[in-house]
């Protein structure tokens, strides 16, 4: 594990919440941010992960477009139903590049990002940054 630079200190109390299906994305993700020093919490689907949102109270989260029972665009209607999630900083995941056009309209007037897999490191951690800076 390398040093955590001052630069990436601010982050460290910073937690996030990845709700994923994939075991192996979701642990791959939250390995990702630990290292750069953020604090994560995983869910493989969105039930646990709207448990979590009300537990942890992330500030920001990375979600899963195509999940089975409850997918990520009906866990994100959930999650605005909340009082103290309507303006929590959420990114939907997807490798599916050829998306409706109502379903990313709802996701944009969801006040969510779209992101496409694959995201590599760099990708993870500027769109945790860039979620985090939306949250404060």
């Amino acid at each position: 594990m390398r040093p955590m630079s001052t630069a990436m200190a601010p982050h460290s109390t910073s937690t996030i919440l990845i709700v994923d299906d994939d075991e192996g994305v979701t642990q791959t993700f939250a390995r990702m941010l630990r290292l750069e020093g953020f604090d994560v919490h995983t869910a493989l689907t969105a039930e646990t992960g709207l448990r979590e949102a009300r537990e942890v109270k992330p500030d920001a989260i990375i979600l899963d477009l195509r999940m089975p029972l409850v997918d990520g665009l009906g866990f994100l209607r959930r999650l605005r139903e909340q009082d103290n999630h309507r303006g929590t900083p959420v990114a939907i995941v997807t490798g599916d590049y050829f998306l409706d056009d109502t379903v990313s309209a709802e996701i944009q007037q969801l006040g969510a990002e779209l992101k496409f897999k694959p995201l590599w490191l760099d990708d993870l951690v500027g769109l945790a940054r860039t979620l985090l800076r939306v949250a404060h």
